[in-house]
């Protein structure tokens, strides 16, 4: 299992919290703003990525896994541990990163921003659980 290297995910984790640190402290600023929502999509992708792999690294049939929905490895996430939250939370991350990403609209950067730190607990809490699953 040592084979899986979280070390990206640990620093967009690291770059998560320090962007809405700054985004606290500058609230008015919208380049901060824009900057701390990329953060989140990174942040959020690898989580997704990294959160797949693992799964199949220990599952009995890999390949089920490979093919597994999203809501389903959530679920299954949840189940093991791995995540604080359950299908819904995920559920709303993952529809603030598909419209971040198609469209810009102010009041869903402002829902997006306010969502953030739900998130990153949420991305914490998976990194320590992998850094401890995988010592």
């Amino acid at each position: 299992m040592a084979r899986l290297d979280i070390t990206p995910l640990v620093n967009a984790i690291d770059r998560l919290c320090e962007g809405l640190a700054r985004h606290r402290g500058e609230p008015a600023d919208m380049q901060l703003r824009d900057g701390l929502m990329q953060r989140f999509e990174v942040s959020y992708e690898l989580c997704h990525r990294v959160l797949r792999r693992f799964i199949r690294e220990c599952a009995a049939s890999p390949d089920e896994v490979d093919r597994m929905a999203f809501q389903d490895l959530i679920r299954t996430a949840n189940q093991q541990g791995l995540l604080l939250g359950d299908w819904p939370a995920w559920h709303r991350y993952r529809d603030f990163r598909a419209r971040t990403s198609h469209t810009y609209q102010a009041e869903r950067a402002r829902q997006l921003v306010e969502a953030i730190p739900a998130f990153l607990a949420e991305a914490e809490y998976l990194r320590d659980e992998l850094r401890k699953r995988l010592a």
